[in-house]
């Protein structure tokens, strides 16, 4: 008789380039497991990978595909040793060589944020939190290229915080949640954290254990592993196609809410410099920066940036010194919808789109004061966004848009290239 493989999450496909691709897997307890891939066609031969899982790392690995060729699709297969005949089976493709040969190729993006799945043992009494999972398979039809998390992608409950078993217990139960498992294999994921994925609600520097969470999460997402030099947490950036994706920190240098006698901050100076860099070497025809937090909204409400004027207001002046162009502000937490535009010197747009939550309790917020908000675009429902790419490369253009959970349309807004 078969031995049921002994998978326990995933496989779950993560950063891609021209040339590599990141294949995440988790297995019930130690074991050790097959990777393997090659190009569809019948003359590859397959390429075999194998790695041991372990406790100290949650039983995860990341296999990363090298050598590959742009513009290729590939499958895969994913067993326990020993065990072929119940390899979880899919495909990948490499990004498109498309520089200096081709228009860029048209795409999509789907992302959201705050994804509360019940927990009743640890669950606070009372009506459940989270409001069920449908939302998943209603991403999975859209068919996205892939999908970014915006932060509070975990909910650590308070027996979590304080250990690594504890955290890596709530990666766990959201990675191996049965209503997720068709999400991670057909399309690629990157992700960003916010203050429940990262510590105790509205978590900052101060939190004890954040070097255990930083870890996790690099533990359970397969992000690009490069950082910048200088900056702590988990700051990165990749490409697709001719959109450059910068995703920002909000949590590990953020100073206490409470505090006055420092800078108050919540990306710090190193990481703003990094980020401005970035932005103004950037060739790409849109720079999407993703951020825990709403970011241009004028309210001073909650964990909004505009409780932190200062910091707000000089990246801001960076931006509109430095003349940076097509920027669009991805961001989550709020528990709610909407999108906000500010004009800028010489007519520059700046837009950041809100996207929240994807299973957590929402909130209507219509009435708290955002004077950017696009007018018809607030939501206090359970829904996600997407993002489609499309034209040539002079006249590129986006098409942001919101689902609800049953995947029906209920806006959506156009942009053009500056």
């Amino acid at each position: 008789m078969l031995v049921k493989a002994q998978i326990k999450s995933g496989p779950m496909l993560g950063s891609k380039t021209m040339r590599e691709v990141a294949v995440w897997v988790q297995t019930e307890h130690a074991q050790e497991i097959i990777f393997q891939y090659k190009a569809i066609d019948k003359r590859s031969k397959w390429v075999h990978l194998s790695a041991s899982t372990d406790e100290k790392e949650a039983f995860t690995h990341t296999f990363i595909a090298k050598n590959l060729n742009p513009g290729t699709k590939y499958a895969y297969s994913v067993f326990v040793k020993e065990d072929e005949a119940n390899a979880i089976k899919g495909e990948f493709s490499t990004q498109t060589l498309w520089q200096h040969r081709s228009q860029p190729p048209d795409f999509s993006f789907a992302f959201g944020s705050c994804t509360y799945l019940n927990d009743e043992a640890y669950d606070r009494p009372g009506e459940p939190y989270g409001k069920g999972t449908a939302i998943f398979n209603s991403i999975v039809k859209k068919a996205p290229d892939f999908m970014l998390w915006l932060g509070d992608n975990i909910y650590l409950r308070e027996a979590d915080l304080m250990s690594a078993s504890g955290i890596n217990y709530r990666y766990t139960h959201m990675k191996s949640h049965p209503s997720l498992q068709n999400l991670w294999k057909q399309m690629h994921h990157y992700a960003i954290w916010d203050d429940h994925d990262y510590g105790p609600n509205d978590a900052n520097r101060s939190f004890i254990n954040k070097e255990e969470s930083l870890r996790a999460f690099n533990r359970f997402w397969a992000n690009p592993k490069q950082i910048p030099t200088n900056v702590q947490g988990i700051t990165t950036m990749f490409s697709y196609n001719d959109l450059d994706f910068i995703l920002l920190d909000n949590r590990y240098n953020r100073s206490p809410n409470e505090r006055k006698n420092t800078q108050r901050q919540i990306l710090g100076e190193a990481q703003i410099e990094w980020l401005i860099d970035a932005l103004v070497s950037s060739k790409a025809s849109f720079k999407i920066v993703a951020l825990g937090g709403q970011f241009l909204s004028p309210s001073a409400v909650y964990e909004n940036h505009a409780t932190f004027p200062e910091e707000r207001t000089k990246l801001l002046q960076l931006i509109e010194d430095e003349g940076i162009k097509n920027l669009i502000f991805l961001s989550g937490d709020r528990h709610k919808t909407e999108l906000s535009k500010l004009i800028i010197d010489d007519g520059i747009a700046i837009y950041d789109y809100t996207s929240s939550p994807l299973t957590s309790t929402a909130y209507n917020t219509i009435d708290e004061g955002n004077t950017l908000r696009v007018k018809g675009t607030h939501i206090s429902t359970q829904n996600f966004g997407m993002i489609e790419v499309n034209g040539p490369f002079s006249e590129r253009k986006l098409i942001l848009k919101a689902f609800d959970e049953s995947g029906n349309l209920i806006w959506q807004h156009h942009i053009h290239k500056q």
